[in-house]
């Protein structure tokens, strides 16, 4: 029997070529959300179930050609590759760039976004190598809590000490042990709440009224969110108290304004300026698009997407223990508490704003800041001066953490070490590098795609 052409599409497709999203992502391991994507950006064309190229397919009758998916997939992993070859790293064994993005953001490793953070899969690779079940690892600059999640899916105890107060709430909202029910139920609720307060203040979407009182951050997140947005979100907030799960709801909110703010949406994690009007705009290829102006259907996404993903990690974690400290690893005190190792991703030198890159949870939320004990902040700089501060602060920080551990014990420590500060930090701490392992970085943040490199450095302590 002859197949039957695409009409529309290249030469040679025939209908047997269109996919479903789901199928679609499964053939090339990535999320249906992955391959929405790259529809909605123009990276693959839209056909209907008829093989007619479209404009707007009708609801579950939207198709993919497996030929174009597969071309484009196979054009990235060339792009990657050729990337890596300007590293001049042969072994990309660490690198994982053939785990799927599903994996590569499975659960709770997604719940809410994070500038600087590693895969879990090389945080697994390591702990399943290093570690054992039962025994304790450390990470003295836990982020968003990274390295706490891989340890509890291995059924290792876990410490982490963090400056930041929201990054804190990151983690343990990530870590904390749900009643699934129970949880969605305050979800759906706070969620269907939110959508009806925002349907009487906005009937017809009609523009909204100004803010009634003074609200503390309301300059900030005024000049950054829309009226109609900021409206939504303060209720939100308010309406949090109400309810058990307050910290994961928080979490959620964060991570939707984080997304409706009045920015590029393909600049997400720097915006320089607020976007407030039409733009030109380069994913969607030269196409008009304008900022956001209501939080519900994102709301309404986060919210099953929260719940899917807490779910997931309940069904995944073994038992074992976690605990987040707030604090300055310089000076947290572990005397008494049991360290086997560490491992960790510090941060580097004047590279990253790890307050600033949240600052609108911050001022949603009053969350006081702490930007003056961070390490190697970037306000600083990468001058000698700046260098010379990091590396003292680090190496206090490995010397103090380490205070519990056995002669011996394991560290390993991913950085970008261009400087070639680490040999001296770790000498100063007293430890000593076995090995080093280099890996190449891919899936870059936004639109920074320069080949880009990471050492893993396996010291051990010697007092």
């Amino acid at each position: 029997m002859a197949k039957r052409p695409v009409r529309g599409a290249r030469q040679g497709a025939v209908i047997e070529d269109l996919l479903t999203l789901g199928d679609a992502a499964a053939l090339v391991g990535k999320t249906t959300s992955n391959i929405s994507y790259l529809v909605q950006y123009d990276r693959l064309r839209k056909f209907d179930t008829s093989g007619n190229v479209v404009a707007r397919a009708p609801n579950g009758g939207l198709r993919v050609s497996k030929s174009e998916l597969l071309d484009y997939v196979a054009g990235w992993n060339l792009r990657v590759r050729s990337r890596m070859e300007e590293l001049k790293i042969v072994d990309t064994s660490i690198a994982f760039l053939d785990v799927p993005e599903r994996e590569r953001t499975k659960h709770v490793h997604r719940l809410h976004p994070y500038l600087g953070k590693f895969i879990p899969q090389l945080v697994g690779y390591f702990l399943s190598r290093y570690f054992e079940p039962g025994q304790t690892v450390l990470d003295p600059f836990s982020g968003s809590g990274t390295t706490l999640v891989e340890a509890s899916e291995r059924g290792m105890d876990s410490v982490g000490i963090e400056i930041s107060e929201f990054n804190v709430m990151i983690s343990r909202v990530k870590l904390a042990d749900y009643e699934i029910p129970a949880l969605e139920k305050e979800v759906v609720d706070v969620t269907r709440r939110t959508a009806e307060f925002s349907a009487r203040e906005f009937p017809g979407g009609r523009r909204s009224r100004p803010l009634r009182a003074p609200v503390e951050g309301a300059g900030y997140l005024e000049t950054w969110f829309a009226p109609r947005s900021l409206r939504e979100m303060l209720y939100f907030r308010d309406i949090i108290p109400e309810y058990e799960h307050q910290d994961l709801l928080k979490v959620m909110l964060s991570r939707t304004a984080r997304s409706c703010r009045l920015v590029h949406h393909y600049d997400l994690a720097t915006p320089k300026e607020p976007v407030k009007g039409p733009y030109v705009c380069y994913k969607h290829k030269g196409k008009t698009c304008g900022p956001v102006t209501t939080i519900l259907p994102r709301l309404r996404f986060y919210s099953i997407d929260t719940v899917r993903r807490i779910a997931e990690f309940k069904g995944a974690r073994r038992p074992a223990n976690s605990l987040v400290i707030e604090g300055d690893s310089r000076e947290v005190k572990l005397e008494g508490r049991r360290v086997d190792g560490i491992f960790t991703s510090p941060p580097y030198v004047g590279q990253i704003d790890y307050h600033e890159q949240h600052r609108y949870a911050y001022e949603l939320f009053g969350i006081e800041r702490r930007d003056g004990f961070e390490i190697g902040p970037k306000m600083k700089g990468k001058g000698e001066r700046a260098r010379a501060d990091y590396a003292r602060s680090m190496a206090a920080s490995l010397r103090n953490v380490s205070a519990p551990m056995p002669q011996g014990g394991v560290v390993l420590l991913v950085a970008n070490d261009k400087l070639g500060l680490y040999p001296g930090i770790f000498e100063e701490a007293g430890m000593r590098v076995k090995r080093s392992f280099e890996r190449p970085v891919e899936d870059r943040t936004e639109r920074d795609k320069r080949p880009y490199s990471e050492t893993v450095f396996l010291a051990r302590l010697e007092r």
